[in-house]
C-alpha cells in the first residue's frame, strides 16, 4: 500500500480530475477541476470550476498561478501567484485549502501499515480496481506538525488501485477544528468553528503530456503575503 504513490509516479504524468467540497457554518462550497499533473515534479495545469466561476490554474516549481474568468487582481493583472513553499512553511494545511493537487496526491506517501482494509472491487473509467480503506500518518505529511494539532495523529483515507498497484482514485475526508475566537470562554459557550473537507482525485491516461509553464511575469500579481496573513489568522 505504501508503494502505491511511487508506482503511480513511475508513470511520470497523468490526466486527473478533482472534486472538492468544503462545509462550515452551514454553508458548502464545491469545486471541480480537471487537467494534467507531472507526478515526478508536482507541476500541474488545471481548469477549476468554483460555484459559478471558472479558474485557470497552474502549479510550476511550487508556485501556484490562478486566473479567474472576468476578474483581475487588485493591480489589474489577470494572474495571481502564491508561493506554496512559503505558505507550507507557515501552515501546511493551507496548501490543501489552496488546492495544490500534487500535495493532495502525496497523502498516499504517508499510508501506515496499520488499519488497511480491503473494501471490495470497482471499475473506474473502465479500469478494474481494488478499493482499500487506510490510515495516513499525519506527521509524515508536509506541514505535519501543524496539521496534527487540528487533525490528530492519523487521518482516514480511501484508495482504489489498479492491477499495477497505481492510484486510480483517492478520497480524503477530514474535519478541522479551527481555533476558538478570542471571545470564546467557558461562560459564553462559544465553540471552535468546524470545517469539513472532502477531496476526491482520479487518475487516468498515464504518461500523457503535462507541460506547465508560468505566465509572463508582467501579467502576474504576487498574493503570497495575503495568503500568509490568512494562514496567521487561522492559526
Amino acid at each position: 500500500m505504501r508503494a502505491a504513490y511511487d508506482k503511480t509516479a513511475e508513470a511520470g504524468s497523468a490526466r486527473m480530475t478533482i472534486r472538492m467540497k468544503l462545509s462550515a457554518d452551514g454553508k458548502t462550497v464545491t469545486s471541480d477541476g480537471e487537467g494534467v499533473i507531472d507526478l515526478a515534479e508536482g507541476d500541474s495545469v488545471m481548469t477549476v470550476g468554483v460555484q459559478d466561476k471558472t479558474l485557470e490554474q497552474r502549479v510550476v516549481d511550487q508556485v501556484l498561478y490562478q486566473k479567474a474568468s472576468g476578474q483581475k487582481a487588485p493591480d489589474g493583472k489577470p494572474w495571481i501567484k502564491i508561493d506554496l513553499e512559503k505558505v507550507a512553511a507557515r501552515q501546511g494545511l493551507n496548501n490543501q485549502q489552496i488546492g495544490d493537487p500534487a500535495q493532495t496526491a502525496a497523502y498516499a506517501k504517508a499510508i501506515t501499515d496499520e488499519d488497511v482494509t480491503k473494501a471490495g472491487t470497482e471499475k473506474i473509467g473502465g479500469t478494474s480496481t481494488t478499493h482499500y480503506k487506510v490510515s495516513v500518518d499525519v506527521s509524515k505529511l508536509p506541514g505535519g506538525e501543524q496539521m496534527s494539532k487540528r487533525l490528530g495523529p492519523t487521518l482516514p483515507m480511501q484508495v482504489w488501485l489498479d492491477d499495477e498497484g497505481r492510484l486510480r482514485r483517492q478520497q480524503v475526508d477530514m474535519t478541522v477544528e479551527a481555533p476558538a475566537s478570542a471571545s470564546a470562554t467557558p461562560d459564553n459557550g462559544a465553540a471552535p468553528q468546524q470545517l469539513k473537507m472532502s477531496t476526491v482525485m482520479e487518475f487516468s491516461d498515464f504518461g500523457t503530456d503535462a507541460d506547465a509553464e508560468a505566465p509572463p511575469a508582467g501579467q502576474v500579481a504576487d498574493m503570497t503575503d495575503e495568503a500568509l496573513r490568512g494562514a496567521q489568522q487561522q492559526s
